[in-house]
Formats: structure tokens, sequence, C-alpha cells
């Protein structure tokens, strides 16, 4: 009789919904700042005067952030939340913060919500959020599951976090198919970022190994995986320096370089501890990444506006 008075409990408390907070915690705001800026560095690279379009980059740097990305969030919440008692027992939905389907429902919700958003940007704004919204799904969700994988996984986050909004935000301000130039920086820096989404895989190292999640700190040790990672950090900007200054972009060039000698600087810290420091160098090494990113875009600009 207890037991199923507490069953009653339960389900009158699933159909409840899910207070602010925790819908919030569910859509994790701090990762909103990556897909953000490459949409505000695809805008600038484009060459264009905001001028009239001014609400273009705004509208695309919500949709990318706490819209698109918000929703992989909780996609990717909802899809994990048998990983998650293991890995982050207090997020929303193990914790029980988020009762019954209702991470399902903010995750279809926002999908919905991107898609109609996305339609406002025109053609090119719509169709990559198309793409955005398919590739965000089909990280997360069975029988795809590409997280699976620790290749294919951490490049579908970093074509997703990068390279689709650095492409966007170009597209949409010339409402055309971006210059070669912009696309390259983009694919460059969205494999670089595959180095970010390993290191980002070190604190559900654990709840990995005992789900068969296959993440490169599982597959060859937290040492090899960080060391690679270090690599596919840097190679793709040494390929965006050298494409600056055979672009005639010196000075960019040398910015460029000076902020990837830091993060070698802090890559060898990284590689001293990389369980320890990983956190760390994702909030020192990386912010030396992106700052490399604005400097290209702007270097852009000033390329294909010539």
């Amino acid at each position: 009789m207890q037991t199923r008075h507490m069953t009653v409990i339960q389900n009158l408390h699933s159909k409840q919904g899910p207070n602010f907070f925790a819908a919030l915690e569910l859509i994790k705001p701090i990762t909103w700042f990556p897909p953000m800026w490459a949409y505000a560095c695809g805008a600038i690279s484009a060459g264009v005067t905001f001028d009239s379009k001014l609400w273009l980059v705004f509208l695309g740097i919500f949709l990318a952030g706490p819209i698109v990305c918000g929703m992989s969030q909780a996609a990717n919440d909802w899809c994990d939340r048998h990983v998650d008692r293991i890995n982050e027992p207090n997020r929303p939905i193990p914790s029980g913060r988020m009762p019954g389907n209702w991470g399902l429902k903010i995750a279809l919700g926002m999908t919905v919500l991107a898609l109609g958003l996305g339609w406002q940007l025109g053609i090119w704004g719509f169709i990559s959020t198309i793409i955005a919204a398919l590739a965000a799904w089909a990280y997360s969700i069975e029988p795809i599951r590409l997280k699976r994988s620790g290749v294919w996984g951490p490049g579908l986050v970093g074509l997703c976090y990068e390279g689709i909004p650095w492409f966007t935000g170009a597209a949409v301000m010339l409402q055309a198919f971006p210059d070669t130039k912009i696309i390259l920086v983009a694919i460059a820096y969205a494999m670089g970022a595959h180095g970010i989404m390993t290191l980002n895989d070190f604190k559900a190292l654990k709840g990995d190994k005992a789900l068969g999640i296959n993440s490169l700190p599982v597959q060859l040790g937290p040492e090899r995986a960080a060391k690679i990672a270090c690599y596919v950090m840097a190679i793709p900007q040494v390929v965006v320096i050298t494409l600056l200054f055979a672009w005639g972009l010196t000075m960019f060039s040398i910015f460029v370089s000076l902020l990837l000698i830091g993060q070698i600087i802090a890559m060898r810290r990284l590689l001293s501890d990389p369980e320890r420091f990983a956190p760390w160098y994702n909030s020192t090494g990386v912010l030396m990444f992106v700052s490399g990113m604005m400097v290209c875009a702007l270097g852009l600009s000033q390329a294909v506006a010539q």
C-alpha cells in the first residue's frame, strides 16, 4: 500500500513542469559561448557593413547559442540520463529536478523553435539550422549516437560549435555562399575544436568506461589522448597562420602565431597531468584559441572585401 502511495505521488510530481532554474541548468548556458562567438566571427569575416543587417547578427547569435546549442544540451542530457547517474548525478534529470519526460519535451520544443528562427535568417540560415539540429540529435540519440566514437563524436561537436556557425554567420550576412577563404578557415577551426572536445571528455571518463562510450581518453588513456588533442588543436592553427600569410595578411598571421605559442606553453602544463589540468586548459588555452578566431575574422573581412 505504501509503495502504491509513493508511486501515485511520483506520478503526480512528474506531471508538474520543472522549475525555471532546473530548465536553465538543463540547457547549460556555459556551453553557449563557442557557437555564438563563431557566428559573430563568421558575420565579421563576410566583410560587409552591418547597418540594416544588425538584426541578423543578433538573431543568429541568439539562435546559435541559447536555442540550437541549448537544444543540443537538452537532447544530450535526455539521451544521457542513464550515463549521468554515474558521471553527473546532480544534473536536473538524474537528480529528479526535471520530472517525467520534460527533458525530452524541452529538447523537441527547442528544435521546432530553432527551425522557425532559422527560417527568419534566409535560406542559408535555414539550411544550416536543419543540419545543426540533425547533427545534435545524431550525436546523442540511439541507435546513431555518434558520441560513442572518440573520433566522430568530438568531430561532430567541433563542426557544430565552430564550423557551421562560422559558415552561417558569413552566409547570412552575404545571403550567398561565402568566399573560399572563409570556408577554409571555418573548417580549420572546426577541426581544431575536435581537440577541445576530446579534453572535455576527461570529466566523463569514469562513466564512459562503465557504459562503453569509446571516447579517446577511454580508448587511449588520458596521457595519449591529451597528446593527440594538443596536436589536433595546434596543426589547424598552423594551417590558418600559413593561409593568412599567403593571403597577404601578415600582421594577422603574426598575432595568431603569438596566440598559438601561448597555447603551446599551456599545453606543456596540461600534458604533465592531463586529468588534473584539462579543466584548467579549457579556461586558458581555449581562450587563446577562440581569440585567434576573431583575429582571423578581422583579417578575412579585409581580404574578401578586396
